[in-house]
């Protein structure tokens, strides 16, 4: 065997095997962390930057310190720790918002924004990405959730509203006759509109919610004796937190101030749904291979791969080059031969010929006489035994025994005789 050299210097390939490591972690980072692009296309959800959008609301909670998320996935819903703020469009199904508002009561609270505006691309050459323009309002359909309460949203010719007001706080509305506002049972208001409708409430139940009684100006000690049971808070003009909004001062600090309360935990994260708005994704296998209990089955794979490469980059000498396919010189040849006997079940005619070989060869390093028959030089072998004292079959009989044998392993047997025969002779 010789030996070949590699290619590669040994801290060549120590680097390439960290580069395909860090690779490898940094796409499990862009696929666990909501890396699927801005979302900004226009819509109503936290990644919209146009009129509609909430990407304002997001970052001034950033900028704040809070703990941000933008949510993709729709399994995590239900289980996300914090408040988790929800941004359904008018054609949601409320049966699926039900179901999550219903699943986090005692989980964390959730605050619902109602969709308002039509909204289309900015047909200018110098808008930006993401501005829209609008066209209109529409009122969600949301069968199947808060079902006793009733949206309405003005015309285009109605009185103005009067704006927000939340006890001596008030501020504008960047459209003050289309404002959209909520009523019936069991709700509890927290903004007004200067007209009296509702802009913001939260559902009345047996939870009780000191930070949103403070925010709203009423009887501190209102509400119910749950005090696990997590707020649901509604609200229905999302002027008072989408970007267009968010223009003014005032409006900017009462949609802080609402997820605040609605929160009521500053160290407590905040999460903006995307899936409702068509950016959900499943979980993959690769992040999912990292999360309990399939953790325990990677840290292994990973262990095995490290030792793998530690005696890879330990072996002794360099790796070894194989011989050729097929090997040259008469041990090759005999070898071939041999096994194409044995491959062919003719094993047992090679019984005679050896038997000769060896005899001719055991005559010719005696000197016996040559002209002799095949009997004769056996004879002469056998009698050249007995005069050296040689215990053991005599040739001639070993020479027959072979011959006679037909089995691969009796003929190995009988062929080793007579070949010890000549060794003691020669």
């Amino acid at each position: 065997m010789s030996v070949d050299r590699s290619p590669f210097s040994r801290g060549t390939v120590v680097g390439m095997l960290l580069v395909g490591v860090l690779a490898f972690v940094a796409l499990l980072w862009f696929l666990g962390n909501n890396t699927g692009g801005s979302g900004n296309n226009g819509q109503a959800h936290v990644g919209g930057q146009g009129l509609n959008g909430y990407a304002g609301l997001a970052r001034m909670l950033e900028g704040e310190g809070v703990n941000v998320a933008r949510l993709r996935n729709r399994q995590a819903l239900e289980s996300q720790a914090g408040l988790l703020i929800l941004t359904p469009p008018a054609e949601a199904d409320g049966k699926e918002i039900a179901k999550i508002v219903d699943a986090r009561r005692y989980i964390g609270p959730t605050l619902v924004i109602a969709p308002k505006w039509f909204a289309f691309g900015a047909n200018s050459k110098k808008a930006k990405r993401g501005w829209v323009q609008l066209a209109g309002t529409a009122a969600p359909q949301w069968e199947g959730f808060a079902d006793n309460v009733t949206v309405d949203i003005g015309k285009e010719k109605s009185a103005p509203a009067g704006g927000w007001k939340i006890g001596t706080r008030h501020g504008p509305l960047p459209d003050d006759r289309q404002v959209e506002s909520g009523s019936g049972k069991g709700l509890v208001p927290i903004v007004n509109a200067g007209n009296g409708k509702i802009l913001a409430a939260w559902l009345d139940d047996d939870g009780y919610y000191p930070a949103l009684n403070d925010l709203a100006g009423i009887d501190p000690d209102y509400g119910g004796d749950d005090e696990d049971l997590y707020p649901v808070v509604l609200v229905f003009e999302p002027d008072l937190m989408d970007n267009w909004g968010m223009a003014d001062k005032a409006t900017a600090m009462l949609a802080r101030d609402l997820v605040l309360a609605s929160v009521d935990d500053r160290e407590s994260p905040i999460a903006f749904d995307m899936t409702f708005n068509g950016f959900g994704a499943n979980r993959n296998l690769l992040t999912l291979a990292f999360e309990p209990p399939f953790l325990a089955a990677t840290i292994c794979l990973l262990l095995a791969a490290l030792a793998v490469a530690w005696r890879a980059f330990h072996r002794f000498g360099p790796a070894l080059q194989g011989g050729p396919d097929i090997a040259h010189g008469k041990a090759a040849l005999v070898a071939n031969a041999a096994g194409l006997i044995r491959r062919a079940g003719r094993v047992h005619l090679v019984a005679g010929p050896y038997a000769d070989t060896v005899r001719d060869r055991i005559a010719l390093t005696l000197g016996l006489p040559r002209g002799k028959t095949a009997e004769e030089i056996e004879h002469l072998i056998d009698t050249a035994q007995e005069k050296r004292g040689l215990t053991g079959p005599r040739f001639s009989a070993a020479a027959a025994h072979l011959r006679a044998a037909h089995k691969p392993h009796d003929l190995t047997r009988r062929a080793g005789v007579i070949h010890k025969i000549e060794k003691d002779l020669t």
